[in-house]
């Protein structure tokens, strides 16, 4: 099955946002453009839920990624075996 493609378009940004991304990419295995809409889902996320730290954001849109067959089932602490 093929992903649906994307229209990109060329967007100005200022050239120390451009290198902070750069650098970010390459520790996240992003490319750049990928961690700048990385940054905007997860900004426009926390606009929309201001009461929920960040970093629970981001790691919820990473689990929201993550393929379901590579996903660890959710086992409650006190479920007896």
């Amino acid at each position: 099955m093929d992903e649906p493609r994307t229209e990109s378009i060329s967007v100005r940004i200022p050239r120390q946002l451009y290198e902070q991304a750069r650098s970010d990419a390459i520790s996240e295995h992003r490319t750049i453009p990928g961690q700048i809409e990385y940054w905007a889902q997860v900004g426009r996320a926390a606009l929309d839920n201001p009461d929920l730290p960040v970093s629970f954001i981001a790691e919820a849109l990473a689990a929201l990624a993550e393929p379901r067959a590579e996903a660890t089932p959710f086992v409650p602490r006190n479920a007896k075996p």
